[in-house]
């Protein structure tokens, strides 16, 4: 049995390890070679592939191609996709190298940005599908996943924080740490190719075998789209989507902005944007362990509340933060702590309640719904928006993205804009959103 747990231990680790080593800081290297202009566009594909991609291969993986089997050909092809956008990553370094004098260069997005899109397209379904190996192996073991998997997966989040730190901290002979340049997608790529390799020694996952006939709606999960019948629910996925809005926000722009103090100061801070970054990560890793408890104790739509007020510190301290000052670093430590009850509270408790309150026989597509509402629409047009207000107030020069001089606090305006987001629908959720919270219902579900 401990055997067991080991190798998916591994898996977990190496799963997130690979999504660690660019999700916060490809915008560094984007700003570097002069592709900074389109930061958002980056993370607006994760969501769009995020809507489609994790239902077509759990398809296949229900029917056609056992999981870890198929887990293991996805993380390869993303591999090799990210390997081929490092690859041009490194021409267009050199390309940013000999336009360096020209602060208004802008870099051919092109070849990065399609094998970096295809690469993510096949890493986002693998989330899905190492959850299917890990709980299918612990079931068939004899062990009850409930209890087994969430050490398991915080060891997830800990290979996610260990590559964050990596790329942070080690240049690989570069003048740069691999958090600034095209080193950070070889580090993807290494790892996901090793990951993908592994995953054929785990151990096999039956295919589904039931007769079962079911629509290719049903397949897709398109059927979850009746719960909107529901006023109570119909209402949860539309702030679900809304506060979906703010989930890649500081993915796309955090190290980016803290970076930025480095071009008028030494600060240690910031020239280690990653791992300052890095503490939201530790945060959420401690704060899922809460999650069950204050839902049962408060019901959801007190959790809801309490996260989407988090997003509204989270953005509102990383605008009053700074690296000059005692108290600036405070802030924008402050606000990474805080993005582990934003996220936790949010995605947690939200799926928990979704379980919850839709009928057995649809629970999957539910959480399929759930997560198409916010990492996929939510946060594809969050992201976008958010691209649209950073370029509105800020420009890249010298590889860094500073407030525009016609904005004396551009940056701050930026943060403040998503602050007041955040806080208009946290307070239209606190009067639209009506629940009777019934602790039993959780409690028996938690066990």
């Amino acid at each position: 049995m401990r055997a067991i747990k080991t190798r998916l231990i591994v898996m977990n680790f190496l799963q997130f390890a690979v999504w660690g080593s660019y999700l916060t800081c490809v915008g560094q290297f984007l700003g570097k070679v002069g592709l900074g202009d389109y930061i958002s566009w980056f993370y607006i594909a994760q969501g769009i592939v995020s809507i489609f991609m994790p239902a077509i291969m759990g398809i296949i993986a229900d029917k056609y191609i056992q999981p870890q089997r198929l887990l293991g050909l996805s993380h390869i092809i993303a591999g090799g996709f990210m390997a081929i956008a490092a690859y041009y990553g490194i021409e267009a370094t050199h390309i940013a190298a000999e336009n360096i004098a020209n602060k208004e260069f802008v870099g051919d997005i092109w070849p990065i940005f399609i094998p970096y899109i295809l690469s993510v397209a096949f890493y986002m379904p693998t989330i899905a599908l190492s959850n299917t190996v890990a709980f299918g192996t612990l079931t068939r073991a004899g062990l009850n996943f409930v209890k087994a998997f969430p050490p398991i997966r915080t060891l997830g989040t800990v290979g996610f924080i260990a590559s964050m730190w990596l790329v942070n901290s080690v240049s690989f002979g570069l003048e740069l740490t691999a958090q600034q340049t095209y080193m950070q997608l070889v580090v993807c790529s290494i790892l996901g190719i090793f990951l993908g390799i592994y995953s054929f020694t785990l151990p096999a996952c039956p295919l589904n075998k039931s007769d079962e006939k079911k629509s290719l709606a049903q397949r897709l999960g398109l059927d979850a789209f009746k719960l909107f019948k529901s006023k109570q629910m119909a209402l949860f996925f539309i702030f679900s989507m809304l506060l979906g809005v703010s989930l890649q926000i500081t993915n796309g722009f955090a190290t980016p902005y803290i970076e930025s103090f480095s071009a008028t100061s030494d600060s240690w801070f910031a020239n280690n944007p990653t791992m300052l970054v890095s503490i939201s990560q530790i945060s959420e890793a401690l704060c899922i362990l809460m999650t069950s408890f204050f839902l049962i104790r408060f019901g959801i739509k007190r959790v809801m509340l309490i996260a989407m007020f988090a997003w509204v510190f989270r953005f509102g301290l990383f605008g009053v933060g700074n690296t000059e000052a005692a108290m600036g670093i405070l802030a924008l430590i402050m606000s990474c702590i805080v993005y582990g009850v934003a996220f936790d509270f949010f995605n947690v408790s939200g799926a928990m309640f979704v379980q919850q309150e839709a009928p057995k026989a649809m629970q999957g597509s539910a959480q399929g719904l759930f997560m198409l509402m916010t990492n996929g629409v939510g946060a594809s047009v969050g992201t976008y928006i958010a691209g649209k207000v950073v370029d509105h107030y800020c420009t890249w020069e010298g590889g860094h993205l500073i407030s525009r001089p016609e904005f004396a606090n551009g940056w701050q305006n930026t943060w403040f804009i998503f602050a007041g987001y955040a806080l208009v629908v946290a307070l239209l959720f606190w009067v639209m959103f009506k629940y009777k919270h019934n602790p039993n219902n959780i409690a028996e579900l938690k066990h």
